[in-house]
């Protein structure tokens, strides 16, 4: 792949938060972004007005021309977008399919920045989907977009370890910073007339990162301790963790797997002990220790403040008799 010394022409397609800063790498590339393309405007807040998308807003200061179609498969989407003549389109989490006569418009194709080290997690969550699994590191691909759902090759990566208290949101962050400079790595090398060799993927290896549901959030007290921290991180700061703890249902916003008790262990979902230090609950293996939790209706706040509320877990614990 290669470009002449001309200014190269950026379309740039994206929705969230995450795309943003793929977006700025764009706008600081010796390269000119002629359009931003964006989901419509969704209803959000209690009022349920029409919102616009974070890349919306980015792209209105910045004052490049924004299209939000509802769909890229009708013939008059694709032929608006011709007339903006892209070299190249840049998609960062933009929500929309781009049928394959989008694929064929710009010259040098498609480019899509994807969270994970391909072809492990493709799909729409693999952020939370490679914590979930205890993945030990993740990163990013700068791929080259085919068809297929996330198959195309693989022009540049870079990994990131997954820490120990890596959340979905502190993951999602560290991820889209490191997309951008990916991104940028490949944007400049291109306008300098270098060829990127794309790299396709392994047949082995492949797994499907699905879209998050609600009904995952729950927690299981039957299954290991190790898997409901990992759900707890993953699920933060969406959907959170849910639980049944002595009695009410709250939301788990930091939790910590622990060993099984030399003694023996009560029912899944019983409370052990509470003090302080975290409400200590049973688990098919281990015991998880809720941190910080959030009340029906109220803020999130620590084990010790909870305790304050319900001090009678803190004599209330079952047996761990032998």
């Amino acid at each position: 792949m290669s470009t002449p010394a001309s200014r190269l022409r950026l379309v740039f397609a994206g929705t969230p938060e995450f795309a943003l800063p793929g977006l700025r790498a764009c706008l600081a590339a010796d390269a000119g972004v002629v359009a931003v393309y964006t989901q419509p405007d969704r209803p959000a807040g209690r009022g349920r007005k029409l919102a616009p998308s974070p890349v919306k807003q980015a792209a209105q200061t910045a004052g490049i021309p924004v299209e939000q179609p509802e769909s890229l498969k009708t013939p008059d989407a694709q032929q608006r977008l011709r007339k903006h003549a892209p070299d190249l389109i840049v998609v960062i989490a933009y929500g929309l399919i781009l049928p394959r006569k989008v694929l064929a418009v710009p010259r040098l194709g498609c480019w899509n920045v994807h969270a994970s080290l391909l072809p492990r997690w493709r799909g729409a969550a693999p952020i939370q989907r490679a914590i979930l699994a205890g993945d030990a590191e993740t990163g990013v691909c700068l791929m080259q977009m085919q068809a297929g759902l996330d198959t195309g090759p693989v022009l540049l990566s870079e990994a990131t370890p997954i820490r120990a208290d890596d959340t979905g949101g502190t993951l999602h962050d560290r991820l889209a910073e490191l997309g951008s400079h990916v991104l940028a790595d490949g944007l400049r090398r291109v306008v300098a007339g270098e060829n990127l060799h794309p790299t396709p993927q392994p047949e082995t290896g492949a797994t499907y990162a699905h879209k998050l549901d609600k009904a995952e959030a729950r927690l299981d007290f039957t299954q290991p301790a190790r898997e409901l921290e990992r759900k707890v991180r993953a699920f933060d700061p969406w959907p959170v963790a849910e639980a049944e703890l002595a009695g009410e249902r709250v939301r788990v916003w930091g939790a910590l797997a622990l060993p099984s008790p030399e003694s023996r262990v009560p029912s899944p979902g019983s409370v052990i002990s509470a003090n302080k230090l975290g409400v200590d609950l049973a688990c098919g293996e281990g015991v998880l220790r809720i941190l910080k939790l959030q009340r029906a209706g109220g803020r999130v706040i620590g084990a010790a403040d909870y305790l304050n509320a319900r001090p009678e877990l803190k004599t209330a614990t079952a047996s761990c008799k032998p």
